[in-house]
């Protein structure tokens, strides 16, 4: 755990100074561009789900898990086997959609691929290892990464994303972190070429998503509860 942390603190912090030496190249204008509301939109909307798979995939795992003695395969890991991963996906997603130019896009794609798939493989192996007649089966039903849309809608939401108060709490300073930094971020170039008040006209759409995921967290919550820790 601790080498994968400085990794991804390297990474993270060689992809800081590149965008501090080269803005221009990398953000995304503050002049008016088509798609661009939507693009934002699109990108708050990645980041609080991707922040919600996180949440839901860790407290999940660290109540179920038994100390790495059990396979976990309810929950999220009922949706995708690695459903952090895929959090992570849609965080990076959502935060250059928010911020930078298109093409960063392909960057990030090709840095996640380097970095989680070989990652997700490795541990496909251990896995495959310490429970060699239950994950075979479960690979073979639920897809690696990416879910299919049939089981999410076919399944109830609270289902495959539970969500509890505590696991919530230990994660809701993260999950603002990441949004208001993102946020402020966009909206600083925004605020001083059109103004406090067209700006704030201009963000509702972000605003109602916030809103949205808000009141999804706090059904999940309720729906999940602090009881039945299995």
């Amino acid at each position: 755990m601790k080498k994968r942390l400085k990794v991804n603190g390297f990474i993270m912090a060689l992809a800081v100074l590149l965008i501090a030496a080269f803005p221009r190249l990398f953000l995304r204008p503050c002049e008016p561009r088509p798609w661009g509301e939507l693009a934002e939109i699109l990108g708050v909307t990645f980041i609080l789900l991707g922040q919600l798979f996180r949440t839901s995939a860790r407290g999940y795992k660290s109540e179920h898990s038994r100390e790495g003695q059990l396979l976990i395969q309810g929950g999220p890991y009922s949706l995708v086997r690695n459903p952090m991963y895929l959090g992570i996906l849609l965080i990076g997603l959502g935060v250059v959609l928010m911020l930078f130019e298109w093409w960063v896009a392909s960057i990030f794609l090709a840095i996640f691929i380097v970095r989680y798939i070989l990652l997700i493989f490795k541990e496909e192996k251990k896995l495959l290892a310490l429970f060699p007649e239950e994950y075979p089966s479960y690979s073979s039903r639920v897809p690696r990464l990416l879910p299919s849309l049939g089981a999410m809608l076919h399944k109830d939401i609270a289902e495959y994303l539970p969500l509890r108060p505590c696991w919530l709490r230990r994660e809701i300073g993260t999950v603002l972190a990441v949004l208001l930094a993102t946020i402020l971020l966009e909206s600083l170039g925004d605020i001083k070429r059109e103004g406090v008040a067209v700006y704030f006209k201009e963000s509702i759409g972000i605003a109602l998503i916030i809103l949205f995921f808000a009141v999804l967290y706090i059904y999940l919550s309720k729906r999940t509860g602090d009881g039945d820790k299995r």
